[in-house]
């Protein structure tokens, strides 16, 4: 070993302990290691600054933007919606499909992402079947985890592997050349699962003081007691309200009859209309309205506009929380609406929203709350599309946006726009799998599309890209060059054989699969397969062997981060909703990650051949 092979390995030795220290960020000691490796004349400056130019690092950052699309036209959150509806109250057929759905959108998106949406909607549907939240999230996190092993674009140690191929003089990975073995993996893992969980016992669900998390739309009703005067109604052929708009009938003044929202069907299903006062009423509309007048009012007027009462479920301001929200408000010293009442003001056709309720010393008006002269400190509660509540915070003159429901955190402003956003993705794969264009420019196309059909905007595109992946990849890449440089893959690959013998490339692949799971407990999975790929194939190389197998290996291995919570974020996302302890995550993760290794050692010699 020489005294530049030294310097190599004692460099990459610091920046291994300062990743498992997690001081500094592992970006900053990715580019110091890097600046150190230049300075020291190991590299040349081009050597050092190659990860700039590298595609995988332009198609990483490329599908963080077509992931974030996804996310904000709401595509992601409808297959959580469809899963709340298809799972019913069964556990099994709960956690099949949870799997299943996340790793399915976790192959073309972030993993991360994809676990922090499904979260709570695996959390609400526990509360309603009654299971614990333990039994849902580890299963949660493992689909998260086996998604990157599904297409090239899963997860980044993928493009970085595929990347490494090409350097060595290799074609790299098609997009789907992952899938064959991702799926026997995911079929083994829903399997495991369904036989796991009964280890996950049962754990006390510390449940958060309602004044140190945010209410839920459902809460805010509850609160203004909006529920027991919401009725649902649809307009009939006969109604004398066709035909006109909400401006002109002026319900809440001659009735004490607010419409909410409108629903109104359309060809692929009912979506829900913003009630602005030029809104035209349609025969078969079904309109949301809170009733400030006596009961015999509200049948009077529902027979004299001939509408039929249809189903109001507690939960409807849950199930419309992608189109409707709630919010609470106060009146600030100042505030233009302080001595005019609710009516006077007129808030739905100047400012998009309607007021729900009022609230003065802590308690709820309700009665006169139309006239009411608002007075400064008024609590009001607003109903209206988020995107009118979000421009609120831009008069604060006026409001004072008290609490906003963790709805809105699940609201997509983009939601109309959910076709285009597949149609995006759809040209995307279809180019990456046509091999029509190099892979970096069909994804490059994808974010163009994304942007040109407005299914995400300029600045929501950059902040989408996680920049500390990026650098940390680019700061890690010259590693790899030093390495080959100073004869160090060649002594890590000659150690290893010398560790196996004469035994089978099965058994090296074993060995391999090993370290890199080993070395993924330490560090990220990307690092991990930054310094594992070149590794990888230079072993194929001395076996005489098809590199494919082996550097699949270090790509499935550095996603099999199953063993701890803190491999991976979405181990570390699920740990507190899940109420895990560490030993958790090892008695459950530790024989999976054997069960993938028996995998990967038995079928990808057989799907890539010699």
């Amino acid at each position: 070993m020489n005294l530049e092979m030294l310097w190599v390995f004692v460099l990459l030795g610091a920046c291994v302990a300062a990743f498992i220290a997690n001081r500094p960020r592992m970006d900053v000691v990715a580019l110091s290691a890097m600046l150190a490796l230049v300075v020291s004349g190991t590299l040349e400056v081009h050597e050092a600054l190659a990860g700039f130019s590298e595609p995988s690092v332009i198609m990483i950052a490329a599908f963080f933007i077509i992931g974030e699309g996804l996310v904000r036209t709401g595509v992601a959150y409808r297959v959580g919606d469809w899963l709340v509806r298809t799972a019913g109250r069964s556990e099994t057929r709960l956690l099949v499909l949870l799997m299943l759905a996340v790793a399915g959108l976790g192959s073309v998106m972030s993993s991360t992402g994809v676990v922090a949406i499904f979260i709570p909607v695996a959390l609400s549907i526990a509360r309603r079947i009654g299971a614990s939240p333990a039994r849902l999230m580890m299963p949660l996190a493992f689909a998260a985890l086996m998604s990157g092993m599904l297409t090239l674009v899963g997860t980044p140690p993928n493009l970085v592997v595929s990347s490494e191929l090409e350097r060595a003089g290799y074609d790299g990975f098609a997009f789907f050349d992952f899938t064959p073995a991702g799926i026997v993996v995911l079929a083994a893992g829903v399997l495991y699962m369904l036989f796991a969980r009964r280890w996950l016992a049962d754990k006390p669900e510390a449940q958060p003081e309602r004044n140190q998390r945010r209410r839920r739309l459902r809460e805010l009703a509850e609160d203004y007691r909006l529920l027991s005067r919401v009725r649902r109604m649809m307009v009939a052929q006969s109604s004398p309200m066709i035909g006109r708009t909400l401006g002109e009938l002026q319900l809440r003044a001659s009735h004490g009859a607010n419409v909410i929202a409108i629903e109104r069907q359309r060809q692929f299903g009912r979506v829900m209309l913003s009630t602005s006062a030029n809104r035209e009423i349609l025969a078969g509309d079904i309109l949301l309205v809170d009733f400030s007048c006596a009961e015999a009012g509200i049948e009077r007027f529902i027979a004299d506009m001939r509408l039929q009462d249809r189903v109001f479920r507690n939960d409807y301001f849950t199930d419309m929380s992608r189109e409707l929200g709630l919010a609470e408000v106060t009146l600030p010293p100042g505030s233009t609406l302080i001595g005019h009442s609710i009516l006077e003001l007129r808030m739905r056709s100047q400012r998009g929203i309607n007021v729900m309720g009022l609230r003065r010393n802590g308690q709820p008006l309700e009665e006169g709350l139309l006239n009411e002269k608002l007075k400064m400190g008024d609590t009001l509660l607003i109903a209206g599309t988020w995107k009118a509540i979000r421009l609120l915070h831009t008069q604060p003159q006026n409001f004072l946006v008290l609490s906003l429901p963790a709805e809105i955190d699940e609201a997509a402003p983009a939601a109309s726009r959910a076709p285009l956003a597949l149609l995006a993705l759809a040209v995307t794969v279809g180019l990456m799998v046509s091999g029509a264009l190099p892979n970096v420019i069909a994804a490059l196309i994808g974010c163009l599309l994304m942007g040109a059909l407005r299914c995400i905007d300029l600045n929501s595109a950059y902040r989408a890209i996680h920049w500390q992946s990026l650098i940390l990849i680019i700061g890690m890449l010259p590693f790899a060059t030093a390495l080959q440089k100073t004869g160090g893959i060649d002594l890590i690959v000659s150690s290893l054989l010398g560790l196996t013998g004469e035994a089978s490339p099965r058994v090296v692949m074993a060995m391999l699969f090993a370290l890199t799971a080993v070395v993924g407990l330490f560090i990220s999975n990307t690092a991990t397969a930054v310094l594992m790929a070149p590794i990888g194939i230079a072993l194929a190389q001395q076996l005489g062997v098809s590199p494919y197998p082996f550097a699949m290996t270090v790509a499935l291995a550095a996603s099999a981060a199953f063993m701890t919570p803190v491999s991976s974020p979405v181990n570390t996302l699920v740990l507190g909703p899940g109420h895990y302890r560490f030993t958790d995550f090892v008695r459950i993760g530790v024989p999976f990650t054997v069960v993938v290794m028996v995998i990967c050692v038995v079928l990808l010699p057989v799907l890539f051949p010699p």
